[in-house]
């Protein structure tokens, strides 16, 4: 182990030479700009599964159709969250989170799939979960130690994406 990076009088001194910067340092390794670019296609993938959970909530019918809606609106109320997590840190970074409806769709990962029937809807939901978690995945692994604040919101984000395709699997299997 090497030792400690650097004294504290050097730290101080470097806090306050770039004070407008806030949180970012010079220690800050990723290319800022990219982050925020990475960072609002994942807004606008959150807000595009926001909005298909909460029209697959409103438009379930069948049988089953109470047990998956009531995991439609959970699931839609997580993604928004997601959406608030990431233009947070946008903000943090000193971007600006774009949540321009015209271009949502374009920057989003996954699909804006309205589904013709019940289980219609949960297999496009199970897909749009499989492509945020390989998404999130590698945008992971692209941060590294780069940008450990934002892998680190990425991987609790990229958790409650695995439950959610999880339960989607569970839903499929009970519908079938």
């Amino acid at each position: 182990m090497s030792d400690f990076l650097t004294d504290v009088k050097t730290l101080r001194e470097r806090a306050r030479q770039h004070i407008d910067e806030g949180p970012i340092t010079d220690a800050y390794g990723a290319d800022r700009e990219r982050v925020i670019d990475v960072l609002n296609e994942v807004v606008a993938t959150e807000i595009v599964c926001y909005l298909r959970y909460k029209r697959h909530y409103y438009t379930a019918r069948g049988e089953d159709a109470s047990a998956a809606a009531a995991e439609f609106l959970q699931h839609a109320t997580e993604e928004l969250g997601h959406a608030d997590l990431a233009a947070t840190r946008i903000t943090q970074l000193q971007g600006k989170p774009d949540f321009n409806p015209d271009v949502l769709s374009k920057r989003s990962h996954a699909e804006y799939a309205e589904g013709k029937d019940l289980i219609d809807m949960v297999k496009e939901d199970l897909v749009a979960e499989r492509v945020a978690i390989a998404s999130y995945q590698e945008i992971a692994r692209w941060l590294g130690n780069d940008d450990p604040t934002t892998r680190n919101m990425i991987e609790t984000i990229l958790a409650v994406e695995e439950e959610h395709a999880t339960d989607m699997l569970d839903l499929l299997q009970d519908l079938s």
